[in-house]
């Protein structure tokens, strides 16, 4: 039979597994942008300084970062009922153990198990939609799952403005919590295993390699932002990172079977849409970093204003996804990806032109224009990387580009917040010395201030010119986007939903 016949007999049995996925992913990124805001409070609260308090969110993206790698192994080796309900209960029992901590330790150990369960969670989704979807209906069936990677993170910060606002940050995880149990139940109910069980042997040395690799490259880039790019840790992280990266690439090259599979790299739309996806991710990442510093430290906007600016784009961002998917099986990606960039390096551009009296309006505008233009981006272009590659290379594919793009996440972050701090560093120097003061001066305070207000602008400017250049370089990489022919090895016959035993 084929994958025509299997649109319409398996719907009744896909969109349960949808909703179980979409519900288990929803949840582990939306826990993932609830922190950013709490993180100042949890500060207070835990009697911790910045640098401690960012483990809670650069320990979560180490664990994420490592495990991802592992996951198309994991894949191979267990079935996806098993995989889905262990990861949904990993994620569930840290969020408990967050919502129970009343010590930063406990809070860190908690963030850490479910770390654990989101990096496996979001390339099984992936997969899992590849295989249940016929491949026509591919755009539709990403742009559905971009609904809970797109709309999350954006709604994250209105929500945790207001529950921190109003209540003690463990509310934080105890809003999460029900949500995990109920995608746990729902795996239980309707998670059927639609993956191949083969029973590959575990390379352990490439974990540890890949852990070493990717851990210190992802600990560096983050460290960097704050610590700064000269900082022994930052180096010596780095150095550790790109050592062990190179052995893990040489190890996974030379093996028959082996643990992340570079040889998807021969494909050359998975590779070119792969390249685009990182550059992206990178320029987003930057509003989502630098626009708060803006909106709380310069312009005294509380957390809850400055979590609503962001929720209309967010809402435009989920309405559109899932047209987009539809919009992509029938044009290809190359148009949206063209139109979506050219929306993007505008939207950027007015961003780097930030002053201490832009209007609330004018930002909500222009950050909603920049949503628009990311919704047309991220899943169109991935899906069609991934749509050139054979059935059985889907799982290493995903992992590939995920892993990619979670560097490519702390990478942005680190390279924009370090270039806005450098900046900024500079202005103040320029502003003493023309002004020709003595910065200690206690006389001075007010004035002083007023410079760094202004230098801080002037640095998130700067840092928003970059970001501008990044999304160019995207921009006229998505013009060789090509539409391929779809490679249907391994698609050809129906998908087999196997009976539901663990």
């Amino acid at each position: 039979m084929n994958n025509h016949g299997n649109a319409g007999s398996a719907t009744f049995k896909r969109w349960p597994i949808v909703m179980a996925l979409l519900i288990g992913a929803f949840v582990s990124i939306l826990n993932q942008t609830l922190m950013n805001v709490a993180l100042p409070h949890m500060m207070i609260d835990l009697k911790v300084n910045e640098t401690t308090i960012q483990w809670l969110v650069t320990g979560f993206m180490l664990v994420n970062g490592v495990l991802i790698p592992v996951s198309a192994y994991l894949m191979e080796r267990f079935t996806t009922r098993t995989l889905f309900i262990s990861a949904t209960t990993l994620f569930a029992i840290g969020t408990l153990v967050c919502g129970i901590g009343s010590s930063f330790v406990m809070v860190l150990i908690g963030r850490l198990i479910q770390a654990a369960g989101a990096g496996v969670l979001m390339p099984l989704m992936t997969v899992v939609f590849l295989t249940i979807f016929p491949i026509e209906k591919r755009g539709q069936a990403m742009g559905t799952m971009g609904i809970a990677m797109i709309f999350a993170p954006a709604v994250g910060p209105t929500l945790s403005g207001w529950i921190i606002e109003h209540h003690p940050w463990n509310m934080l995880f105890w809003i999460v919590l029900p949500f995990s149990v109920l995608s746990i139940i729902l795996g239980f109910i309707f998670m059927k295993n639609v993956t191949e069980v083969s029973r590959p042997k575990l390379d352990s040395l490439s974990i540890v390699l890949s852990t070493l690799g990717f851990g210190g490259v992802l600990y560096g880039f983050s460290e960097a932002g704050s610590e700064g790019w000269g900082a022994t840790e930052v180096v010596v992280s780095l150095i550790v990172g790109v050592v062990a990266l190179v052995l893990f690439l040489w190890r996974q090259l030379a093996s028959k079977h082996p643990m992340l599979e570079f040889r998807v790299f021969k494909y050359n739309m998975f590779s070119l849409t792969t390249v685009i996806n990182v550059v992206v991710t990178m320029a987003m990442y930057a509003a989502m970093i630098l626009l708060p510093i803006y909106l709380q430290t310069i312009r005294g906007f509380s957390p809850l204003e400055s979590g609503l600016l962001l929720m209309p784009g967010a809402i435009l961002m989920g309405i559109m996804s899932p047209i987009t998917g539809i919009i992509f099986d029938r044009i290809g990606a190359r148009w949206l990806a063209v139109i979506g960039l050219a929306i993007t390096i505008v939207t950027t551009w007015e961003f780097s032109r930030l002053t201490d009296s832009t209007t609330y309006t004018h930002l909500i505008l222009m950050y909603t224009a920049r949503m628009f233009g990311m919704s047309m981006l991220m899943m169109p272009i991935q899906t069609a990387g991934l749509n050139q590659l054979p059935a059985r290379l889907n799982a290493h594919g995903t992992a590939m580009s995920n892993t990619l793009r979670t560097i490519a996440g702390a990478l942005g972050t680190a390279l924009l917040v370090s270039i806005m701090s450098s900046r900024t560093k500079e202005r103040v120097t320029e502003l003493v010395l023309s002004a020709g003061i003595n910065p200690k001066d206690p006389a001075n305070a007010d004035l002083m201030a007023q410079f760094t207000n202004e230098a801080t602008i002037y640095g998130i400017d700067y840092a928003f010119i970059i970001a501008t250049g990044i999304t160019a370089v995207a921009f006229v990489l998505s013009f060789f986007i090509r539409k391929v022919k779809i490679n249907r090895e391994g698609q050809g016959k129906e998908v087999e939903v196997k009976p539901a035993k663990a």
